[in-house]
């Protein structure tokens, strides 16, 4: 067959554009404290990972991996959060209802804010500049002014709120983990605009924005991971491990990273024209919530070694196993 200069130049540049998909792989583990985990995050220009542990906010400098087990004490901590644009990071605190904004470098707390019940997630919207914390049992969201460290707003939602996700012009999506569907939040008015349903999703967790292909990328407790547009429209509906917890994207390289904890797996998705998974890692049992270094690439996982479970109960985790699983880019 004759083939047109087009089509030619086609297909010259396909087998480039595949090859350029970044592979992942396990690269380093830093050994960390024992203890339960939640979700973290990562000062891309301090160069610190902030981890929310049951009993305290674990750091690590991430170019010595020197790790300060107990930066300051938590009360069941659910989210540890870096405040862009700034030396500090918020903590949400599930057991006090409260939240605290403290210094990232000496863990001094500058300010604590009593917030809904059982708060869990936070986020940062860039637009209102706004920390917004997630209160699972009271289904709202309080709105926090880091600046003045008060709530300026409480948001009624309604349902079991999990993590949030800012498309940088004022919107905020939050998962909703118990009605299936995802809230869409005003940044600007602080009002609940509207809500879409997550089809052929069972209890979303993670969400992360892709700004590239305004797209967003759910984890489902059902190992699926559904690509949306911001219109709520489901673009597309994916296989990934199970017991997700967690999502993030790295805009430079234009993947989706989502983590499986049951499975120990993590999806690397590429979720631009049809979404597809690049590639499934063997990571560990446990490892359920990320955070990406935008900085470097790399990405950070918290897990453990487990006992077998006995009977109903949870598995236990082996003494001395925790660590934090360092994946890096290709």
């Amino acid at each position: 067959m004759t083939r047109t200069p087009l089509l030619a130049a086609l297909a010259l540049a396909l087998p480039a554009a595949v090859s350029a998909a970044p592979q992942y792989s396990v690269v380093a583990s830093i050994s960390g404290p024992d203890g339960g985990w939640d979700l973290l995050s990562v000062d891309p220009l301090h160069h610190r990972a902030y981890v929310a542990r049951g009993d305290a906010v674990m750091a690590v400098d991430l170019a010595t991996n020197v790790v300060t087990g107990a930066l300051l004490p938590a009360q069941r901590g659910h989210a540890a959060l870096s405040i862009p644009g700034s030396d500090e990071a918020i903590v949400t605190n599930g057991s006090s209802n409260n939240a605290q904004i403290f210094d990232g470098r000496t863990g001094v707390v500058r300010a604590t804010i009593a917030v809904g019940k059982k708060p869990d997630a936070a986020a940062y919207d860039p637009v209102s500049r706004h920390l917004f914390v997630m209160n699972a049992d009271s289904g709202d969201i309080s709105v926090i002014d880091p600046r003045s460290a008060t709530v300026v707003a409480t948001i009624a939602v309604g349902g079991s709120l999990e993590l949030g996700a800012a498309d940088g012009h004022g919107l905020l999506f939050v998962n909703v983990e118990d009605k299936n569907d995802v809230a869409v939040i005003d940044t600007r008015s602080n009002k609940l605009l509207r809500r879409f349903a997550l089809a052929g999703c069972d209890g979303p967790t993670g969400i992360a924005y892709a700004p590239d292909a305004r797209r967003l990328i759910s984890a489902c407790a059902n190992g699926k991971a559904t690509v949306s547009d911001l219109s709520g429209r489901l673009v597309a509906s994916l296989t990934i491990g199970e017991g997700p917890d967690g999502a993030d994207y790295d805009a430079r390289r234009h993947v989706a990273l989502v983590p499986s904890g049951r499975t120990g797996t993590l999806a690397v998705i590429d979720v631009r024209g049809t979404p597809r998974v690049l590639q499934t890692l063997a990571t560990a049992k446990g490892a359920r919530t990320i955070a990406v270094d935008s900085s470097t690439g790399r990405a950070y996982l918290p897990s453990a070694q487990y006992l077998p479970a006995v009977g109903k109960d949870r598995p236990k985790m082996i003494p001395g196993t925790f660590r934090l699983m360092v994946v890096a880019p290709h």
